[in-house]
């Protein structure tokens, strides 16, 4: 599951500078990071060195136990001097699709946790950059498989106005795959179809069908979606349109989807079929799709409108042959009353006897 976020304080204050940071984090562009409000501005980069130059971010494959030796450059785009902290922290995607970095104020159990920057902060003179190098230490029992986070620099201001902490965010995405087994493996969970039908008795309606995107392995993947709707035995099939594929979901994370599908019979019993394919991007960006998955559920179609027809025709039989039967009682009963005086009129009005 996506891990949540304790809002801070400064959220709001903070919004764009931190999509910038989430930007940067996600290796948005080729160019430096900024950071700018007002007169504080600072741009984020990786160092040249044996790893490459010009990255837009920092990729490794460690096995466990091993290091990583790296730096950042930040530079001072201000006409003050610059205290910056430094820290790392563990990636997630956020609702909106987003890579995001914890905050400070959360514990951090991967890759925040195995960097350590050579300082907590830098402070830097306008117009001049500063090296921050960083060591990434993976434990000897890490996980195999993806793990992502980020190096961030921050900057905590006093908004007297306010009075509320601003803290602007700047960093760079660390994606880290731990050597061992590579398990990519997605799971289809939650499936469920509803039916919203037509007016008309015999006319088509609309499903919607939602499930969610589990990552169970150890690898960061996306996948290549399709959803279809048939009625018994696969009969009058209908299948979504292009559906969006779901952001990168890193080990453990989920993500909720509904697709609409148009055109839906209604066919009193629905199969709801999702079928995803698991694409995997290795480290050089080339993508390889897996093994597809696909899950069923069922749900009710009924055609409303034709059920209440159904209805009051079986009503109107059902009322036409209770008339009638109540019609063939009270004419019974009228026989009935009709001979029954008879007779007791004959039994109060004997004929005389003849001799």
């Amino acid at each position: 599951m996506r891990p949540s976020v304790t809002p801070w304080k400064t959220l709001l204050r903070t919004t764009v500078l931190s999509l910038l940071a989430a930007g940067a984090a996600a290796g948005v562009g080729g160019g430096p990071a900024l950071a700018a409000d007002g007169n504080v501005a600072w741009t984020v980069r990786t160092a040249s060195n044996s790893y490459g130059e010009a990255r837009s971010s920092y990729s490794y494959n460690v096995n466990p136990g091993g290091t990583v030796e790296d730096a950042m450059v930040v530079a001072n785009r201000g006409p003050a001097p610059l205290t910056l902290a430094v820290y790392a922290a563990d990636g997630f995607t956020t609702d909106a699709g987003q890579l995001d970095l914890l905050t400070r104020d959360r514990k951090s159990v991967a890759v925040g946790a195995w960097v350590r920057p050579s300082a907590g902060s830098v402070v830097i003179q306008p117009g001049k950059t500063a090296q921050v190098p960083f060591t990434i230490a993976v434990p000897a029992n890490a996980t195999p498989g993806d793990h992502v986070g980020g190096i961030l620099t921050a900057l905590t201001q006093t908004d007297q106005a306010e009075g509320i902490n601003v803290d602007r965010r700047l960093g760079i995405r660390i994606t880290l795959r731990v050597g061992g087994e590579l398990k990519p493996t997605l799971g289809i969970e939650n499936l469920h179809v509803t039916y919203d039908g037509s007016s008309n008795p015999v006319g088509r309606g609309d499903a919607a069908v939602s499930y969610t995107i589990h990552n169970t392995g150890n690898a960061a993947l996306s996948g290549k979606q399709s959803v279809s709707v048939s009625g018994p035995f696969g009969v009058l099939r209908a299948r979504a349109g292009d559906i969006a594929a779901p952001p990168q979901l890193l080990p453990g994370e989920s993500w909720d989807v509904t697709v609409p599908v148009h055109g839906v019979a209604p066919t009193v019993r629905l199969a709801a079929t999702v079928t995803v394919t698991p694409l995997l991007t290795d480290a050089s960006g080339s993508i390889t799709p897996l093994t597809p998955i696909e899950a069923t559920a069922h749900g009710w179609a009924l055609p409303w409108t034709l059920v209440l027809v159904l209805v009051v025709l079986i009503a109107a039989v059902v009322g036409a042959y209770l008339y009638r039967r109540r019609a063939r009682t009270v004419r019974r009963t009228r026989e009935d009353a009709r001979v029954r005086d008879a007779v007791e009129q004959a039994l109060r009005n004997p004929r005389p006897q003849t001799s």
